[in-house]
Formats: structure tokens, C-alpha cells, sequence
């Protein structure tokens, strides 16, 4: 998977198994989603029950260009690990799976704008105190951009994810946009409050 990927267990002992099924499963999304720009895995004891196995939750968050935050969720009873997690897990992948081409047919039904309008890349990288950052483009190459080339933002205030359009040239080290133009704003599509999930029983900062 290029994409970073962060896999984080609650209260739960990692095992090759498990960890191998979640690289496999975000490999799959990552497929289905060649522009993601990170995703996020936690699987966590949410509840604990002595009678009928602990209550476990699986939750994945996306972030898909141009900055929308997705979100999938599933929870279950887990009487024995290496049985009754594998198919949470897989759940919870569907559900991502069904939310990114969800957002792919809803971006590909928008009333075409014209070409300057479109955004056709993202805000990568930045290094704010170097003067200059990365864009990625819709077929995933990265291309350098400087400060002066950003022409209606403020090169201080951009955040990773920000759609924009561009145009390129061929520099001395390569492809570099010589006019970046801010198209979308960072936005979510789940609440700042449901974009992180609640903290289950055993949670540690």
C-alpha cells in the first residue's frame, strides 16, 4: 500500500493474522480508491461481557481528495479472537469500500465546470518555512510548487487536502506548477465530533 496507513489496537493483542488481513483489505481499498491520501484502522475492546464475549469496534477513517473525511464503523460480539474479529474487520471495509465509490459517482456526476474551475490536484506536502510544497494529481504523479505560484490563497493557511487546479511547466529538476489556484477548501463529511470514534473501555491517550 503507498498510501500511509495507521493500524492502532485498543486493548487488543496484535497478531500477524489480523495485522496481515488489515494491510490486505486497505491494499483493496486503496484500489478502489487510487487517490486516497491516508487511512486510519482501529480495532478496539469496546465493552467488556462476561457471558457472551466482549463487544469490539472497528473503525476506519479516510482521507479522499480533495479533504473529504470518511468514516466506517462496526461493532460486534467477539467470543473468540481469531474467529469473530476476521469477519468485523471484513465489515468494516466493505462499508469504506461502498463509501469511496459512493463519493467517486457523486464527484463524477457534478455539473462540469470549465477547465480552470475543475480541480485536477491536491495539496500534498507542504513545508510552510521552505516556500514551497508538493500538489498530487488526479493520476497520482506529485509536482513541486513555490509560494508565488499560489494565486488566490495564502500559501500560510493551506492544509493538506486542499483541491486545486494547475498548470505545469518543465523546470530544471523536473515538472513544477506555475500556477496553482485554490478550488475547494478542506471539508469533511461526517461532524468534527463523529470524525474520531469514542473512546472505548481501556482507551489510553
Amino acid at each position: 500500500m503507498q498510501v500511509p496507513l495507521e493500524v492502532t489496537y485498543r486493548e487488543v493483542d496484535k497478531n500477524d493474522f489480523i495485522d496481515d488481513l488489515i494491510r490486505r483489505k486497505a491494499a483493496k481499498l486503496e484500489k478502489a480508491c487510487p487517490h486516497l491520501i491516508s487511512c486510519r484502522v482501529v480495532v478496539a475492546l469496546d465493552q467488556k461481557q462476561q457471558r457472551t464475549g466482549n463487544i469490539y469496534r472497528v473503525h476506519i477513517n479516510m482521507l479522499v481528495p480533495p479533504g473529504h473525511t470518511l468514516t466506517a464503523d462496526r461493532k460486534g460480539v467477539v467470543a473468540k479472537l481469531h474467529e469473530d474479529l476476521p469477519p468485523l474487520i471484513r465489515e468494516a471495509f466493505d462499508a469504506a469500500n461502498r463509501q469511496v465509490r459512493e463519493l467517486a459517482t457523486q464527484q463524477k456526476g457534478k455539473t462540469k465546470l470549465h477547465p480552470e474551475q475543475q480541480t485536477n490536484a491536491f495539496v500534498h506536502r507542504l513545508f510552510t518555512d521552505q516556500d514551497y510544497g508538493f500538489i498530487r494529481t488526479v493520476d497520482g504523479q506529485d509536482i513541486y510548487f513555490h509560494r508565488n505560484s499560489l494565486l488566490n490563497a495564502n500559501f500560510d493557511t493551506l492544509e493538506i487536502g486542499t483541491g486545486v487546479a494547475y498548470e505545469a511547466t518543465e523546470g530544471d529538476e523536473g515538472l513544477q506548477a506555475s500556477t496553482v489556484r485554490v478550488i475547494e477548501h478542506k471539508t469533511s463529511h461526517v461532524p468534527p465530533e463523529q470524525a474520531e470514534m469514542q473512546k472505548p473501555l481501556g482507551w489510553k491517550s
